[in-house]
């Protein structure tokens, strides 16, 4: 399947349908047209060129092409976390170039529902195509079965007691994320504990001890870092400077402004990721307060974070070769090539921009 045939039935050029397809973190001026092309090219089922190349010159691949599944734990949609939109851009990416099709994007919300079904023997009663049609129940026992080499991909922190659910629906899975679990899975990590802490470490380095934490508290380990550094440091821990969050820029500039009304305002903050900062600035920007200007620094480094003001000091999360990683250590778990589960740690880095200042 061509490019051209993808950019005649979306309306656009071929030159953005590559760019869409071939360049990760590419942003159409209408994300409309974005997910468009991505539905059509997955509808095509458009292979990368080297597959293609091959099928041409009648070549045949040794084993059936591997399809990777993707399972989004926090929200139900990529627009919700910018972070995992760019990674998700990434493993696309790299999936073709393995020879690799995207299959479905899962969300906690549809691997709930399978998790009513897991009860459900691994035989089941045969329905014909009209029967499933006709029934119109997501509980039916027949859309549980066993994906046949098929990986799932999991971004962020899953839930253990969906693993099982998942091991019994996947026969390859792998994770990425800050959080690691106990070789339950394949894992590409990067230390959310190491980058919180070199996070509050480069904040107090610049005279801050009066610093927030905005962000998730319930065994995150963003959160561990980010106590555990002020403990080195023999700075009390002050519950006041504690905000809960969701991590969205949303919440980010919600919890902003409430610390704008109140009575102490910290000389900097710690923002979990940078879509909670993004909303920071933005409630700083609508609501300035005389002589106010906190240093803030969070973790990610997402695109947009090069697009703020003041510029985001950040941490950067190694997204691309995270990406690589996961892609080669799931097809290499295809290609049988060992048993046990191993983990992939990779380093963080500050990205010192101007959001942080002398204290």
């Amino acid at each position: 399947m061509s490019l051209k045939k993808i950019a005649e039935l979306t309306g656009t050029s071929v030159s953005t349908v590559s760019r869409v397809l071939n360049q990760p973190g590419h942003t159409c001026h209408d994300p409309r047209l974005f997910d468009q092309i991505w539905k059509t090219a997955a509808a095509l089922n458009y292979l990368p060129n080297p597959a293609a190349r091959n099928l041409r010159l009648g070549h045949q691949e040794d084993k059936p092409p591997f399809t990777a599944d993707i399972f989004l734990t926090r929200f139900d949609t990529m627009d919700q976390d910018p972070f995992f939109r760019e990674l998700y851009q990434h493993i696309k990416k790299e999936l073709r170039e393995h020879n690799c099709h995207l299959g479905e994007l899962q969300t906690l919300t549809d691997i709930t529902r399978l998790s009513a079904l897991s009860s459900v023997p691994d035989r089941i009663p045969f329905r014909s195509t009209s029967q499933i049609h006709s029934e119109k129940s997501v509980h039916s026992p027949a859309l549980i079965t066993p994906k046949q080499d098929t990986g799932l991909i999991i971004l962020g922190r899953c839930p253990s007691k969906f693993v099982p659910l998942l091991k019994k629906r996947y026969p390859f899975l792998i994770g990425i994320d800050r959080n690691p679990t106990n070789f339950e899975y394949d894992e590409i990590i990067c230390d959310g504990v190491a980058a919180a802490e070199k996070a509050v470490e480069y904040l107090i380095s610049l005279g801050h001890r009066d610093i927030a934490y905005i962000g998730n508290c319930s065994f995150e380990s963003r959160y561990i870092g980010y106590y555990q550094s002020l403990l080195n440091h023999k700075i009390p821990l002050d519950y006041d400077n504690i905000h809960p969050s969701s991590q969205t820029m949303e919440e980010g500039e919600r919890i902003m402004e409430a610390i704008l009304r109140s009575s102490h305002l910290p000389s900097a903050l710690f923002c979990a990721n940078d879509c909670t900062a993004l909303g920071v600035l933005e409630a700083l920007k609508k609501h300035k307060k005389r002589g106010y200007l906190p240093s803030i620094i969070s973790i990610d480094n997402i695109n947009d974070s090069q697009k703020t003001t003041p510029l985001l000091t950040t941490i950067d999360i190694p997204k691309k070769e995270m990406a690589h990683l996961a892609v080669t250590l799931l097809v290499d778990r295809r290609n049988e090539a060992r048993d046990e589960n191993i983990r992939i740690e990779l380093p963080s880095r500050l990205i010192v921009r101007e959001s942080c200042t002398w204290h």
